[in-house]
């Protein structure tokens, strides 16, 4: 009899597990279950009877992993009746409008559960399974399902996929990594690093290339994932069929889950996410324009915008922004306590110690916001002012000293926006010549952070931003405090690369020709001292190779994103030796393919496309009309 008690016990126990195996249901914080779903009420829904058939289901938007570590992974997929998103938080308990196509109307379709199975195994075949499990979603968490693979080995590759219970409905295998241990003493590790996707401008063909060429082991996205804005405000995706859902600004959750959906339509952002582990952290647009703690540029909790926008509030447009930034992206329940931390880091072996920062949506001080611009300059310098709150302040502080004093070779900062000062007065003419919504605007803040580098003896950073729709490589100076020679880098603490945009364009404008795009860089790069290289023309990204010896930066620019294509130009090589805490010399080896180099010359060869029906050579004139 106690054996038969202790049985059921059991079943009870795995039959909970498999509920709340799915973390969505806790999204988007571990320790506010009154945000996420209350798992009882939507067990009382499973009824088997009334559920989805397996051959109704669909694995609308592929797989994706992220957050890796060295036991585990988290591992994403949407499997569900239809591609269009849910509105759930708009209908009543128990059922979801679905569109029936057929009759040109919503129909109400009962929300029971679906359960999902998944499988990780060491090999393709998925023979040699190592971590499986069954799990459940519904229109609660837009048909999403997040799990954590567990019992993995360190710096190891997997193979995953999902399926619908029962059935042989499955999704497509996905490839994913994980990291080694903090203390393994791997030799060489290789990222590639995006941001500011904006799915009107064009297609994502830089989120495909290391799929092909297969060049890296994990994904770093700084953010600007999405954009809030309707079409035709920012982007004119009608002439490339690239309008995103819905067809207007966003703000309720069933908008920000729309959003991402069509972003995720996408077949080479699909193929990075299948091939690649990410990590990523939002920028702004994942919410709205130039957001900060209590409001954005459009949105500042006034009686206006509250009304204008629908009756949304500051407080729970972000909310609904990151419920659905949680549900959609292969990311862990940061041990928080609140909503908004993403905050996190990752030791890569002894090599890599990469620090994700949120300088945007989780305590930043007031930003420029068009309007203010005036004052934001006079308070720049303000040592109240942060970007990122006490706490996070501190921590980020506490996690490069205790990264040096563990002995990782190098440490990356992932941030959203330009550490490095940006005088851009001698190109826009203005009378306020620094970019206030980055570090710019919180100098007291960025001269911190420099004290604690400097202070400390902190060798070896490597800062990265996105943000700017553009690319920067700078060496890391404390202006105005330390000694710099441009010329050597002596007096530099590290490197910041900072780049381009995957399709958002150019801040001088989208339609901007090479030749006009590089002189406006030669303006800008003469007028900073630390900027060694810029450049405005190419959308595209950046792959960052690391030994203990040095860091190779190898900069790409896409020749056209109007179209999908595999078309790649390599813009600019740099190497950072390690203690050298600087560009090496001449920097990127004195010549670059776009932009302006100080010290260096830019030179334009002819490129060599592979178009898969033989191979094209063309000039950069040819290619700003293909």
């Amino acid at each position: 009899m106690k054996l038969q008690v202790l049985s059921l016990l059991s079943l009870a126990s795995i039959a909970s597990a498999s509920w709340s195996k799915n973390l969505n249901y806790r999204s988007p914080s571990e320790h506010h279950p009154a945000l996420g779903i209350s798992i009882h009420k939507v067990v009382k829904r499973n009824d088997p009877a009334s559920g989805y058939p397996a051959t109704s289901l669909n694995f609308t938007h592929g797989v994706a992993s992220g957050d890796p570590y060295p036991t585990s992974v988290i591992l994403w997929t949407r499997v569900a009746p239809q591609s269009e998103n849910s509105q759930s938080n708009l209908t009543v308990t128990g059922f979801v409008p679905l569109y029936d196509h057929d009759n040109e109307k919503y129909v109400k379709v009962s929300k029971s559960p679906i359960c999902v199975e998944y499988k990780v195994a060491s090999d393709k075949n998925l023979t040699k399974v190592v971590d499986s499990g069954t799990v459940y979603t519904s229109s609660d968490v837009d048909f999403t399902v997040k799990v954590e693979a567990k019992n993995l080995q360190a710096y190891s590759t997997y193979y995953y996929q999902f399926n619908v219970c029962g059935s042989n409905n499955k999704s497509p295998l996905g490839r994913t990594k994980t990291t080694p241990n903090a203390d393994d003493d791997i030799t060489k590790v290789s990222l590639a690093v995006y941001s500011c996707a904006n799915y009107p401008f064009g297609f994502f063909n830089a989120y495909g290339n290391p799929v092909r060429k297969d060049s890296v082991d994990y994904v770093i996205h700084l953010g600007d994932y999405i954009y809030e804005y309707q079409n035709g405000e920012y982007g004119w995706g009608n002439s490339l069929g690239r309008i995103p859902q819905p067809d207007k600004e966003i703000f309720s959750l069933y908008d920000y889950r729309t959003r991402i959906a069509t972003y995720r339509t996408d077949l080479d952002l699909v193929a990075s996410h299948q091939q690649f582990p990410w990590i990523p952290v939002w920028d702004d647009h994942e919410v709205a324009d130039n957001t900060y703690r209590d409001g954005s540029s459009e949105l500042n909790n006034t009686e206006d915008s509250f009304l204008r926008d629908g009756g949304v509030s500051v407080d729970q447009r972000k909310l609904n922004a990151v419920r659905a930034y949680f549900e959609w992206m292969p990311i862990r329940q940061v041990d928080m306590d609140d909503n908004l931390r993403i905050w996190r880091s990752f030791s890569i072996g002894k090599l890599v110690d990469l620090v994700m920062l949120d300088t945007r949506q989780y305590d930043r001080s007031i930003t420029d916001l068009y309007w203010n611009t005036d004052y934001i300059h006079d308070i720049s310098n303000d040592a109240g002012r942060s970007l990122m709150g006490s706490r996070q302040e501190h921590w980020f502080y506490n996690s490069l000293s205790e990264s040096a004093q563990r002995g990782a070779t190098w440490r990356i900062v992932g941030s959203q926006i330009v550490f490095s000062r940006l005088n851009q007065s001698a190109a826009y003419g203005s009378e306020n010549p620094l970019n206030y919504d980055a570090w710019d605007g919180y100098q007291a803040n960025r001269n911190r952070t420099l004290n604690h580098l400097y202070s400390n003896n902190i060798n070896n950073n490597i800062f990265l931003a996105g943000d700017s729709h553009a690319s920067w490589v700078s060496d890391l100076v404390w202006l105005d405090a330390k000694d710099y020679d441009p010329s050597t880098g002596a007096g530099s603490i590290g490197v910041e690369f900072a780049g381009s945009a995957v399709t958002s364009p150019c801040p001088y404008g989208a339609n901007i020709s090479l030749a006009t795009a590089n002189n406006y860089s030669s303006i800008i790069q003469s007028a900073n001292t630390e900027l060694q290289w810029q450049d405005l023309y190419y959308r595209g990204y950046f792959e960052l190779h690391f030994t203990h010896d040095e860091v190779q930066a190898n900069f790409f620019g896409m020749p056209t994103v109007v179209t999908r294509n595999a078309w790649e130009i390599p813009l600019a090589n740099f190497t950072v030796k390690s203690g050298a805490n600087r560009l090496q010399r001449p920097v990127a080896g004195g010549v670059v393919e776009s932009g302006s180099l100080k010290f260096g010359k830019t030179v334009q060869n002819n490129i060599t496309l592979d178009t898969g029906n033989g191979t094209w050579f063309v000039s950069h004139a040819d290619l700003e009309v293909l």
